[in-house]
């Protein structure tokens, strides 16, 4: 029996362009995923670097796209948030039949536009559906490492059989199955998570 609900926020709530960064700064230069570019994105997923070094790291990749064209190339991907999809986490939240998390892999300037885009009020309402609001940059880790399913299980006591996971990265909700965890991997644009309750 599903007792506790971990969700993930990009595609899963809001909606994301996930290919604007490789779409959008071939512009300014090749866009190969170096292992260098790869571990700079990670680590700042992390909150291990800053976005000033983020930023900076970039420039020295595309030196012909200024500071803000980079942030509004990065921040490209954060699109709108359907109401209907608030509207249904709060009924969820209000019926307090599950136990509800958030788990999302993101970031500084992300959360900051996230936040802008919403406006205060109703980013609000939305990290209140939560009894906790798990972002990858202030816990310092990220999906589909073993130590974040493990670190919101412990924290909150929670046994894995009876928590549901949902992702949109088949590799995020694989990591969590092999722990135990149900998973749902959401199909975007072929599902929704207000179908959730035919799953649970």
């Amino acid at each position: 029996m599903i007792k506790n609900i971990i969700f993930d926020f990009g595609d899963v709530f809001i909606n994301l362009d996930k290919e604007i960064v490789f779409r959008e700064m071939q512009k300014y230069g090749s866009l190969e995923l170096t292992p260098k570019l790869l571990e700079t994105s990670y680590n700042y997923e992390i909150g291990a670097i800053t976005s000033e070094t983020f930023i900076k790291a970039l420039k020295e990749t595309f030196p012909s796209a200024s500071t803000e064209e980079i942030i509004a190339v990065w921040n490209g991907m954060i699109l709108d948030f359907p109401d209907y999809r608030l509207e249904f986490i709060e009924q969820l939240a209000k019926e307090n039949t599950h136990r509800l998390f958030l788990l999302s892999n993101t970031n500084s300037l992300h959360i900051s536009k996230v936040k802008e885009n919403m406006g205060g009020q109703k980013y609000n309402r939305f990290k209140n559906c939560f009894e906790q609001f798990y972002l990858s940059h202030e816990i310092e880790m990220r999906k589909p490492h073993n130590s974040i399913y493990e670190f919101v299980l412990r924290e909150n006591k929670l046994t894995a059989p009876e928590t549901l996971f949902i992702d949109d990265t088949a590799e995020n909700t694989d990591a969590a199955k092999a722990l135990g965890i149900e998973t749902w991997n959401l199909k975007v644009g072929k599902e929704d998570i207000t179908q959730l309750k035919s799953r649970i």
